[in-house]
Parts: structure tokens; sequence; C-alpha cells
């Protein structure tokens, strides 16, 4: 008697267990992770904007000897990273300026394939603005982190030029 008490219960839980998996499946994990909400909790949830396809405009930008310029915040107390992957060999100029106060800088690349987390850094700096120009050492993905101590967001216009494909915010 005891035995069919456990084997029912372990049922019910196991049943219960089924129940629970599919419902999480359908309401959080298809539509964060595959954009698909066959409730619409998810859009409700804000859960769908996790795999949204990234609109054209937004897409990589490929500069063969243009320039481009865009415009950095840095959030107040946080820190930012802008990429722009490079070929080995190839040369990226560049200028920018910050709005208001001094931000930590690290110019650095990544090379492409590496999964060890070795990075190197071509220029670390305190300053407001600089100027200069890298000939990427290995092809990968090349860049500026910056870091606002201050109080306030900080705004950082970027002007460069040279053999390019924009990455964008990381």
């Amino acid at each position: 008697m005891e035995s069919n008490k456990q084997r029912r219960s372990l049922i019910r839980a196991t049943l219960l267990s089924i129940v629970i998996a599919a419902i999480t499946l359908v309401l959080f994990i298809l539509p964060a992770e595959y954009n698909i909400d066959p409730t619409g909790v998810g859009e409700k949830l804000g859960l769908t904007v996790f795999n949204a396809e990234v609109p054209s405009s937004e897409k990589a930008t490929i500069s063969k000897g243009g320039e481009d310029t865009v415009v950095v915040v840095v959030p107040a107390g946080r820190g930012v990273e802008y990429k722009l992957t490079v070929e080995q060999f190839s040369k990226v100029t560049y200028q920018w300026a910050t709005s208001e106060s001094e931000l930590y800088v690290d110019l650095h690349g990544e090379p492409e394939g590496d999964t060890t987390g070795y990075f190197e850094s071509y220029t670390i700096a305190t300053v407001d603005n600089m100027k200069g120009s890298f000939t990427a050492p290995f092809t990968g993905s090349h860049g500026w982190y910056w870091k606002n101590n201050s109080d306030k967001d900080i705004e950082v216009q970027v002007i460069f030029s040279g053999d390019y494909v924009i990455e964008g915010l990381k």
C-alpha cells in the first residue's frame, strides 16, 4: 500500500515538473532565445527584445579609406567599448574628444578567434582627447574602452578613417 502511494506521488511530481517545464519553455525561453512568442506574454514582459534582429542601418559598416564620425555616450560611473574589425597591417587614423571632463581610455586590440581573453593595449591614459593612428599587428577587434569616473554622462565624438568594419558598441 505504501509503495502505491509513493509511486503515485512520484508520477504526480513528474507530471507536474513536465507541465512547469512546458509552461516555462512557451512563456519565457522561446520568446527570449528564439523570438518565438505563441502567447504574446514574452512581448509583454519584454523578452522578445533579447533576440530581435538588428535593423539593416545598424549592421556593420565597411570602410575602405573613408571617414566615419560617431558619438558615444559613456554613462556616469561606467565604462563602454567601441570596436572596429581591422585586418592585419591595416592602418586606422583617429581622433576623439569629450564634451566634459577626462576619461580613462585603453586603446587595444583582440586577435580574431582568440578564446584566451588575450588583448594588446596600444595606449592607456586619462585624458579628454586623443589623436593618432595605429597599424593593426593582427586581424581582429580593435578599439577603445572608456571609463567615466564622474557623476555625469560624458559624450565622446570619435572621427576615424582607414580600412575597417565598424562593430560599434560592445
